[in-house]
Order: structure tokens, then sequence, then C-alpha cells
């Protein structure tokens, strides 16, 4: 039996998606926040859980009978490394054979500050005695695709990522990686994935291609961080996101959503989705 935790979320439903075409739905458990948005995974056969981070007392419940666990982060950020430990602990007390967690990539050489829960998390993990598996992912290409529609209508891709270049995939390329682990016959206790797209692009070269595809003048305008995060409070953001994505793209520009390893497209088996083609269907979902 395989558990999905976060299994509404944008990732976690993806995982479910990429088990059931190799695995029986009733061997398979969504865990998750509030089971009634899980509604259409149960209609499937998947077995839905009700499993919060935040309240301990769910997750032995969900756990129950499980041989492997899926530990999607937390979107909390602030609360994530409390919330992780109440997992890695029920899933000791279900003497799991495999816990998988969902990283960042290089979490322990990274300088975003988003990777200090998770090391705080890998840490935590280690000291369990639990087999562990790390999926250390790189950024989803959504991240950037879904500021498109911004982008067209001010013909500017703002940010602070400098010439930083950035090896994103999208985010089903990481949920079929993830479902490849958790099935794998072969062992993968100790393992750490350095999960990331095969080739990189700057936020320029991003720009640029939304240009190309969308026949509309698209430019990339860098900032310095603290501008980028003001005009993000500008455009409605609350101030954690702000500090989030612009000390992410910071981040970038220092070399740390890089990665050439293709560990992912190994993992998947196939070359990981292009930029073009995200770009192209955020496009056609913005109706461009």
């Amino acid at each position: 039996m395989i558990v999905v935790t976060g299994a509404t979320g944008q990732l976690g439903r993806l995982v479910i998606d990429a088990l059931l075409r190799t695995q029986p739905a009733a061997q398979i458990v969504a865990a998750v926040r509030s089971p009634d948005k899980a509604a259409d995974l149960a209609a499937r056969g998947v077995q839905v859980r009700k499993a919060d981070y935040s309240q301990p007392e769910t997750l032995d419940g969900a756990f129950a009978g499980a041989e492997k666990v899926l530990l999607i982060s937390s979107s909390e950020v602030g609360q994530r490394a409390s919330q992780h430990q109440a997992v890695i602990d029920a899933a000791k007390r279900a003497d799991v054979a495999l816990l998988a967690y969902t990283s960042l990539l290089h979490a322990d050489s990274s300088p975003l500050a988003l990777a200090h829960e998770h090391v705080q998390t890998e840490a935590a993990l280690a000291a369990s005695g639990l087999p562990v598996a790390l999926l250390r992912n790189g950024w989803y290409t959504e991240n950037y695709a879904q500021t498109i529609p911004s982008a067209l209508e001010h013909g500017a891709v703002l940010g602070s990522a400098g010439d930083g270049r950035i090896a994103s995939a999208a985010r089903a390329d990481y949920a079929d990686a993830a479902a490849a682990v958790l099935v794998s016959a072969q062992p993968q206790a100790g393992r750490v994935y350095e999960l990331a797209g095969d080739s990189a692009y700057t936020l320029a070269e991003f720009a640029a291609e939304i240009a190309v595809q969308s026949g509309k003048s698209v430019v990339y305008r860098d900032l310095p961080q603290a501008d980028y995060r003001a005009a993000l409070e500008q455009i409605g953001l609350p101030s954690p996101v702000a500090d989030l994505l612009s000390d992410s793209d910071a981040g970038a520009a220092k070399g740390g959503l890089f990665d050439d390893g293709h560990a992912l497209s190994q993992l998947i088996g196939r070359p990981t989705t292009p930029l073009a083609k995200v770009v192209q269907d955020q496009l056609a979902l913005s109706g461009q």
C-alpha cells in the first residue's frame, strides 16, 4: 500500500495519476486534509483518508497498513519542520518500508532561504532511522509560466535572477519521478535524487520564448531583490510570498536553481518537458 500525503495539491494529484497507471487503485491512499475535496479520487477507487500535518492524531489512521509513504512538503512555510516531524513520527510508528520526501534541489548547499526547513526535515529523517529516499525537486516551470498573463499585459517579465540559469521541469515530470521511486523494484532507501530539467534558461530567454510564441513584445527586466519584492507586494502578493519569490530569484542568480545531472529524465525514462511546451500550454490556457 502506498500513501501519498497532500494528495489534493497540485503535485499530489499528479502523483496519484502517475501511480494509477501501474498500481491498483485500492492499493493507493490519498492522505488529505479535507477528504471532501478528494471525492473525485475516491470515485476512481483510491482510498481517501484524513491526514492533517497540524493534527498529528489524524496521521496514525492515515498510515495504517502503509508500506510506502510519500511526504509531499507542506506549503505552510515557517511551520514545515514541525509538521513534517509529525509525519515522520507517524511513519515510524507505522513501520513503513520507505518514506520518500520532496525536498529542494541541492538543499544542503542551496542559497535559497526556502532550503532551511528542508534541511531541518532531512536531518529529522536521518535521525528517525527510517528507510528514506530524498527527492530534491528543482523549480517547477509552472512557477514562472503562471506569470505569463501579467507579462503579456505589461510587456515584461520581472525578476531578480540576473543571468542565473534555471533548470526547471514541469510539475508532472516531478510527479512521475516520485511515482517511479515509490513503485521501483530496486531498493530506494538511502537514495538522494537531485531532480531538475534537462535544459536550462535565463529569465531573459523565458521572456523571449513568450514573445516568440505570442507574437507580442515581452522583455525581461532585472531588478534588485528589494525592488522585485516591492513590485510583488504592489500587485497584491502577501509579504511572505513576496519574500519567498524574490529570495528564490536571488538564489537563482547564484546558481541555486541549476543542475545538469539529468537525474530526473533518467528516473522517468523520458526527456523532461521543454520550456516551450509549458509556455505553449499556458498561452492556450490563457486564451492567447
